[in-house]
């Protein structure tokens, strides 16, 4: 596995959408990519288990910011809907507080105002037409000078939006959190948890993350997507097609070690002691991972130790059952009664709150109806917020047997009942095993404060030769901000490479000079 010939060799460490991201762009430069993945299949978070014969998505379900992929595919020569069945679901989800107390958010913003005011008065339905206005504001400066641009400081924020861009910097209101922000629009505690959830997106609570993350709120409006075949396929479309241009995708092969010669990346050295030598190195891995060293002491001094305190983890429930009582479509939320009480629970005490909120995704449903009879047997993903513990201190059997009587009470309250043939749950100690150095923390460190944005690692680090990539690092948590970041870390490899072959063609007195890096032929 060792050698390299003219053409630059990257080694990819994580097959998650990050790492896919990176190698499909980079592959479809010309590059020699190798994705090394110590799982046994691709996908990283985005993860199916089998359950009773049936495959169930076990990890992110919500599809959003289609255009991200729309890019990315375009870029490597293909088109994305050709390759994914894509749906746009009319219902972005049903949200319930008790059996009498039901609001539906729709595609269409008038319907969503339309079913606020006669949920919770014409007030609120004025209050949700300003903040969704406010979120566009909001995301529209974000979007081009945050998302997809390089990790950057307030200051050279400030700077990269301009003048026409302080007004939506302003209006994101950075200096409140969410909650806060949310009691400017919305009277009613019910709308303010409804889109405080938004903050669970990353891993966050409302109570301390910045009003910014509103912007979320837009980012559905522009539509929430079914994907034909499970959130899985996003991942095996992202393999197929960096294999088709020319990348290798490895997985059972886990990395021990990032090796250095010279003060630069050499490439990673194998848990079965091969080697393979790589030009760069791009870690879709935690930055906690690298971090605490499980990828050798020159790429842990390489980033900056996480700051803040972890995201959430979670518990799930991935199962096939029949459903009766309540009118579920494909995304569904059960508030727990005391939001503030919930969150204290999570980041306060670190123990799983008594009273969860709970999210149900039916998985054969888009937006109304079951795919069969009412108790006909169905895929389902049940999940509550958890403290990230996993490393620390494991929940007993006994704790997650009265987790689950607790999901199946609050799911009750609202009218559905569960009729379960077999179920899977993962807990904070599985996540924890499946992504090491985070007790499970599904998102990175916890977006609290306005600064918290700020603080994540961006895609180079202080080893020439190793970029990052990933939900932990910049722009942020969430399967589209990940393919955010593995293309931000691919566009530092190309520059970094076509950098070093043009000081190299310098330095060279006749000969064949290197061929450049970004000037290599497409597959």
């Amino acid at each position: 596995m060792d050698g390299r010939g003219s053409t630059a060799g990257v080694a990819v460490i994580g097959a998650g959408i990050g790492g896919l991201a990176a190698a499909l762009l980079l592959a479809a430069r010309g590059l020699e990519v190798t994705v090394l993945e110590r799982a046994a299949t691709y996908g990283g978070k985005l993860r199916t288990l089998e359950v009773a014969g049936h495959a169930v998505d076990a990890g992110p379900t919500v599809f959003t910011m289609r255009w991200v992929f729309d890019a990315l595919f375009a870029e490597a020569g293909a088109d994305f809907a050709a390759q994914v069945g894509l749906h746009r679901l009319e219902v972005l989800a049903r949200h319930a507080w008790s059996a009498g107390e039901r609001l539906d958010l729709y595609a269409d913003p008038r319907r969503s105002e339309a079913a606020i005011g006669a949920f919770a008065g014409a007030a609120a339905a004025r209050g949700y037409r300003d903040f969704r206005r406010r979120a566009a504001r909001v995301h529209a400066v974000l979007r081009d000078g945050f998302m997809v641009a390089p990790l950057a400081g307030p200051a050279a924020l400030v700077r990269r939006v301009g003048p026409g861009g302080l007004s939506g910097l302003l209006a994101g209101a950075p200096l409140r959190t969410l909650w806060q922000a949310l009691g400017r629009h919305f009277p009613d505690p019910r709308l303010r948890q409804l889109f405080g959830r938004y903050a669970t997106y990353c891993g966050a609570s409302p109570f301390a993350a910045s009003a910014m993350l509103m912007l979320i709120a837009h980012v559905e409006q522009e539509g929430v997507w079914r994907i034909a075949g499970g959130m899985h396929r996003l991942a095996a479309a992202l393999a197929d097609l960096a294999v088709a241009r020319g990348a290798r995708l490895l997985c059972g092969t886990a990395v021990a070690e990032i090796l250095v010669a010279g003060g630069r990346v050499a490439g990673v050295r194998l848990a079965d002691g091969s080697t393979v030598a790589a030009d760069a190195v791009v870690a879709n891995a935690d930055v906690a991972a690298l971090a605490a060293g499980h990828f050798g002491a020159a790429a842990a001094a390489s980033v900056p130790a996480p700051c803040g305190p972890r995201s959430l983890s979670a518990v799930t429930w991935a199962m096939v059952a029949g459903t009766t009582g309540f009118p579920l479509v494909r995304h569904n939320v059960f508030f727990a009664r005391d939001y503030a009480a919930e969150f204290a629970a999570l980041f306060g005490r670190a123990d799983i709150p008594a009273d969860a909120t709970v999210y149900v995704c039916a998985q054969d449903r888009d937006d109304a109806g079951p795919a069969g009879a009412a108790a006909a047997p169905e895929r389902l993903l049940c999940l509550i917020n958890a403290p990230p513990v996993g490393d620390a201190r494991p929940f007993t059997q006994a704790e997650i047997a009265q987790c689950t009587t607790r999901m199946v009470a609050r799911l009750e309250h609202c009218g559905l009942i569960l009729h379960p043939q077999a179920t899977a749950v993962t807990t904070p100690a599985e996540f924890a095993c499946l992504f090491p150095a985070t007790g499970g923390a599904l998102y990175g460190t916890a977006v609290h404060g306005t600064m918290a944005a700020f603080r994540r690692a961006g895609a180079a680090t202080t080893l020439p030769g190793l970029y990052l990539a990933g939900g932990s690092v910049h722009p942020g948590a969430g399967v589209p901000m990940a393919a955010l970041s593995g293309r931000l870390a691919a566009a530092r490899v190309l520059a970094d490479l076509d950098s070093i072959s043009r000081s190299r063609r310098t330095a060279m007195s006749g000969g064949t000079p290197m061929r450049s890096a970004t000037t290599a032929p497409s597959r």
